[in-house]
């Protein structure tokens, strides 16, 4: 069964001090939102890929994850 990624541990930084400038950073709000939304949208194809979503659309989605997870991190180091 697939898993969520484990966003802040990916990122090195803990739950509460995200959150914490998630409040203060509506461009970081934004992003952690689309993050979520992308990563239940992969969790979702992966679950029924037996033939209903096909690789290319899973490939699609895990880059545009990947992508807003780099932008997630741009936008922590520049509010540090």
């Amino acid at each position: 069964m697939p898993a969520s990624h484990d966003l802040y541990q990916d990122l090195n930084c803990g739950k509460e001090a995200v959150q914490q400038r998630r409040q203060q950073d509506p461009e970081l709000d934004r992003l952690l939102d689309e993050y979520t939304d992308v990563d239940n949208q992969v969790l979702a194809a992966e679950s029924i890929s037996a033939g209903n979503v096909e690789d290319d659309d899973i490939r699609r989605l895990k880059e545009q994850r990947l992508a807003i997870k780099d932008k997630i991190s741009q936008q922590l180091a520049n509010t540090q």
